[in-house]
């Protein structure tokens, strides 16, 4: 009886050390969109307890500084989760090479094993295997969330720069008819297919990051009314607005932008399926969308005021710009709600459309 049960120990110990392992190696290594249960539990959770924290505040500015620990503390409280795992696991693992070691002696032998302090001798062959084994995972474990930091903000810090660009272009917070205005007052109009093809690689990054690093959305902007979210909801508003509703004869521009936005809605739909938030991955033009028709025609008289050539069929223009927007709305705006992403106009001031929302695409 009490070597069937150091053999249920020593298994259980053993599986719980080959979850952690593939997990932090899943969460770490992995370069592509991986859904690891331990990693989203306690992310999750720290989310739901920040949250709960911001609630509890009036202004959005204090709602933001509480928002804003969520990701560096769940970049904290992940690997901590992975150490106290092993750490469990391989307590369950030296008692059961000696249970007389009662589960103190076996916790002192395994966080001695694992932190290479070394207060607590491993005794006979079996042990001294553990201890050296515990000591290289520890180590590993470490290793690879040093290395992994640097990758995370690596990341938030090219995406950030583009975001913060993106304020003197389109206002704060930013949005598309303020930087087509902008453009054409100073004479940059002719600049605009640059800008297209300078955020198509962006939104391809974003995409990969976002979807590889879980906690990377999470992280917010130094500046609580800048967002990742609303800067890509303006860039592919402007877009769309742009090729819709003016004059700008169709080539090497009209490409530019439908590519810039193209990029972008395949980068949203692909994060906000890693979130298992709701959209319709093959929306049908005439769908629902939840910007107004007086809305676009409010950002169309703005163009025309400033002095941009604008389409004088309105009901064409209007049908093109939904049917760009349709494919990515649902994903941006579940995001916005998500991320509590601060004001900004056609983004986060708004709930998306649920009808037609069949669910993410599963790939």
């Amino acid at each position: 009886m009490e070597q069937a049960l150091s053999l249920a120990a020593f298994l259980v110990g053993f599986l719980t050390v080959i979850y952690v392992i593939q997990a932090a190696v899943r969460t770490v290594v992995l370069p592509r969109s991986a859904k690891v249960t331990l990693t989203s539990v306690v992310f999750g959770a720290v989310v739901v307890v920040f949250r709960w924290l911001a609630d509890r505040k009036r202004t959005y500015e204090d709602q933001d500084s509480i928002l804003a620990v969520i990701a560096p503390v769940g970049m904290i409280v992940i690997p901590a989760s992975w150490l106290v795992l092993l750490l469990v696991g391989f307590e369950f693992m030296f008692w059961s090479t000696d249970p007389d070691l009662g589960l103190g002696g076996a916790f002192n032998l395994a966080g001695s094993s694992i932190t290479t302090l070394g207060f607590a001798p491993a005794i006979g062959g079996g042990q001294r295997a553990l201890a050296f084994t515990a000591a290289l995972l520890g180590l590993l474990v470490l290793t690879l969330f040093i290395a992994y930091l640097p990758s995370i903000y690596s990341a938030f810090q090219r995406r950030e720069n583009r975001v913060a660009l993106l304020e003197v272009r389109a206002g704060s917070p930013a949005n598309a008819p303020e930087m087509l205005v902008r453009f054409h007052r100073i004479g940059w109009v002719d600049e605009l297919t640059f800008e297209w093809l300078a955020w198509e690689p962006w939104f391809m990054e974003l995409e990969e990051t976002h979807t590889t690093y879980a906690a990377l959305p999470w992280f917010r902007s130094a500046d609580a009314h800048r967002s990742w979210v609303t800067a890509s909801g303006a860039m592919m508003d402007a877009a769309a607005l742009w090729i819709s509703a003016t004059n700008v004869p169709a080539g090497p521009d009209h490409a530019a932008a439908g590519l810039m936005i193209r990029s972008g809605y395949v980068a949203m739909q692909r994060i906000a399926e890693s979130f298992n938030i709701p959209f319709d991955p093959d929306p049908q033009a005439g769908d629902p969308i939840a910007l107004e028709r007086s809305e676009f025609e409010d950002a169309v008289d703005r163009l025309a005021v400033a002095g941009i050539s604008v389409r004088e069929d309105r009901d064409q223009a209007w049908l093109d710009f939904a049917g760009w927007r349709v494919n990515y709305e649902a994903p941006l705006l579940g995001m916005a709600q998500m991320l509590r992403a601060p004001y900004a106009p056609w983004t986060s001031d708004r709930s998306p459309v649920q009808s037609g929302a069949r669910g993410h695409r599963a790939t």
